[in-house]
């Protein structure tokens, strides 16, 4: 199903191909300032299916976006198409209470050129451009510090707070793992009340200079340091707003 031309086009892309770390932060890039981050199917109750042709139907063919299983399942096609070296790698996600939600319940990506990269386009408002795979040193990326922290056979993606404390985004191992071992988490996050992902309707993608998020009936824009919020007062006009910043149409 994979048409790399049409996915090339679906996210404005129109440079160099040959697989370089280069070409890798510039289609990341590229991925999340257009294709958003988005459940809307979920509070739809339209199956989402833990197949890469389904995701490439959706994303590249219905100008859809989609959440983590999607995204980057969707992501490791086109990079396996233009002759890069992928893996699957589960993530979990830290909770309030300390404790971290089960295997799984995200999917991230691991690159290796000849030094390994990871790759994310389905954690929403994250780092835009690969992390070097290095536990240890801090990345700066577009203002923000990241660092991975290595714990036994775990790596802890770390953002840096305002204060100067760290933040957990989450953990991840290096095992490779096949799409078809997402399949109950991903259906867990469709039917779950458990799961964020069925509490509420949410879009949202990168901008140049900040981010767009409809959350429910909420429009949020941030432009660099300054946050706009408003409450959008119908479903029309939720679904007007949904055209114009996401070119989305259901």
């Amino acid at each position: 199903m994979l048409n790399l031309a049409s996915y090339l086009a679906r996210i404005g892309y129109t440079g160099p191909t040959t697989p370089t770390a280069e070409v890798l932060r510039a289609i990341h890039r590229r991925h999340l300032l257009t294709v958003p981050f988005e459940n809307l199917d979920i509070a739809r109750a339209t199956k989402i299916v833990c197949e890469e042709d389904a995701f490439l139907r959706k994303i590249v063919d219905r100008n859809r976006g989609g959440f983590c299983y999607e995204m980057n399942g969707a992501f490791a096609a086109l990079l396996r198409g233009l002759r890069f070296e992928v893996s699957l790698l589960s993530a979990r996600v830290p909770r309030e209470d300390g404790t971290e939600t089960p295997e799984f319940d995200h999917m991230t990506l691991r690159v290796d050129l000849d030094k390994p990269w990871l790759a994310d386009v389905g954690f929403g408002d994250c780092f835009l451009e690969p992390l070097r795979l290095q536990p240890g040193p801090e990345q700066l990326q577009d203002g923000q510090k990241f660092r991975i922290r290595e714990e036994g056979d775990s790596y802890h993606l770390e953002r840096a707070q305002p204060e100067g404390s760290w933040k957990g985004e989450y953990t991840f191992s290096l095992v490779a793992r096949r799409l078809n071992e997402f399949a109950p988490m991903c259906h867990f996050h469709q039917t779950s009340p458990e799961s964020p992902f069925t509490r509420k309707r949410i879009c949202s993608k990168a901008t140049s200079d900040g981010r767009i998020t409809l959350a429910d009936r909420k429009l949020i824009i941030t432009r660099r340091s300054h946050r706009e919020e408003r409450m959008l007062k119908s479903e029309e006009e939720w679904r007007a707003a949904l055209q114009k910043y996401f070119q989305i149409v259901l």
